[in-house]
């Protein structure tokens, strides 16, 4: 990302949250503590990433959008993400979602689908081979589930089945995000510079209309928090 693009980002995202913070706040009557809290925890990350772009730092700005996005929903174990994505598509009313899937970051979203360094069965297939007698070779099993996801994603993307397409976008962007925050790239690596601008791209993108749906749609259950505010201190037993 040049430094005249990381600007007009940083920008647009700052002012993003400012008009965001501002709705919660006009809202704060009608929206029940747990979700002011949410929300008021994603806007902060997502703040925080929109300073990180405007100095460059595309991998601190990565993880501040992932955490702004974690903070939206609590999945606890081994719970399907997917009911949390079908909320937001059905109170996506202005289908802003598939817009920035689609139209403004389609370019993004087909180069993350089409690289195999954000497949988990990849990385599954790298692994066991460093315990196979033939280490070194990477076995090809991997490919087929890799060419099929990408064509399933494609043909979401061609017919406008935004909440799989949704899906399938996330489970790359989860693998980058294991890598960067697991230790598993170099810091500011180029080796991974173009699907670290990619998950930045998107994210920044998709963060602030994700926000604003649960803020519009703060009658719906959007669940627990994994982290409740303890408003009363603990006291010695």
């Amino acid at each position: 990302m040049d430094t005249e693009v990381q600007g007009e980002v940083r920008q647009d995202l700052g002012l993003l949250c400012d008009s965001l913070k501002q709705g919660l706040k006009e809202r704060r009557d009608s929206i029940d503590n747990l979700h002011q809290t949410r929300l008021h925890r994603a806007l902060s990350w997502l703040s925080a990433a929109s300073e990180q772009i405007g100095l460059g730092n595309e991998d601190q700005a990565f993880i501040n959008l992932w955490i702004s996005f974690s903070a939206c929903f609590y999945v606890e174990g081994d719970e399907s993400i997917a009911p949390f994505i079908e909320k937001l598509i059905i109170h996506d009313k202005k289908q802003k979602i598939y817009h920035c899937l689609w139209h403004e970051y389609s370019g993004s979203v087909k180069a993350l689908i089409k690289n195999p360094y954000v497949f988990a069965e990849f990385w599954q297939a790298q692994r066991l081979a460093q315990h196979s007698l033939d280490s070194g070779v990477v076995e090809d099993s991997w490919r087929e589930n890799f060419d099929r996801s990408s064509v399933e994603a494609l043909n979401f993307l061609s017919r406008k089945q935004v909440a799989n397409l949704f899906s399938i976008v996330l489970d790359r962007l989860y693998v980058l995000r294991s890598q960067v925050l697991q230790g598993g790239s170099t810091y500011q690596s180029r080796v991974n510079r173009d699907q670290v601008q990619d998950g930045v791209a998107m994210l920044a993108s998709l963060m602030p209309t994700i926000i604003e749906i649960m803020l519009n749609a703060s009658d719906e259950d959007w669940g627990e928090t994994a982290y409740p505010v303890v408003m009363k201190p603990l006291t010695e037993g």
